[in-house]
């Protein structure tokens, strides 16, 4: 193993599940065809796991043998190195809150940043742009209801807020409502008319 690849494979074996390693952070150890080589040969020893573009992750070592880092383990990196902000996408969310029975099949979360996919062994995982207002209250029941409503469209959103006006914790529903002018208008017409009839 050359001085490169070592330095490398040290980093890898320093970083939590999920951490995600980019052949810029080794640039000042050789040139970008060296780091490049460096990182495809640790990736075909299975020492690495390419998840994306210019994306590496350290696989997970366990009583079973090895597997690719969580979803959100890589989520989260993603979220802590780049500053975007990543949630799930609406069917998860109206999943989560009970407002379908549809189980997602895919991995879709909405970023902040750019669209693109991940690779994590047999899973694909996908990071779709999403508009400002989807991230308006982040992770937050609030927002996950919005992110939901989002994904039900207009035709269901009254039957589904009625549900949510139930469901959520007061200060949740409070905040969906303070937040209606972010929305598109036909959200906001809904939310405003199911809290005035409250």
């Amino acid at each position: 193993m050359s001085q490169l690849t070592e330095n490398i494979f040290s980093a890898v074996q320093s970083l939590p599940e999920g951490g995600l390693l980019s052949p810029k952070e080794f640039l000042h150890l050789g040139s970008r065809a060296a780091v490049d080589q460096a990182l495809t040969r640790l990736t075909r020893e299975g020492k690495l796991l390419r998840v994306g573009r210019g994306g590496y992750a350290a696989p997970v070592h366990g009583r079973f043998g090895s597997r690719p880092p969580s979803t959100e383990a890589v989520v989260q990196a993603i979220e802590s190195s780049s500053g975007e902000i990543i949630v799930a996408n609406g069917a998860a969310d109206a999943n989560a809150l009970g407002l379908t029975t549809q189980v997602p099949t895919r991995e879709v979360f909405l970023t902040s940043g750019s669209s693109r996919k991940l690779r994590l062994g047999n899973r694909d995982v996908e990071l779709k742009h999403g508009s400002r207002w989807l991230f308006v209250l982040g992770k937050r029941p609030a927002g996950m209801a919005i992110r939901a409503l989002s994904w039900l469209g207009p035709v269901e959103t009254p039957a589904a807020l009625k549900i949510l006006r139930s469901k959520l914790p007061s200060t949740e529903w409070e905040a969906m409502v303070a937040v209606r002018a972010a929305l598109p208008s036909w959200m906001a017409r809904a939310v405003g008319e199911v809290s005035a009839h409250g």
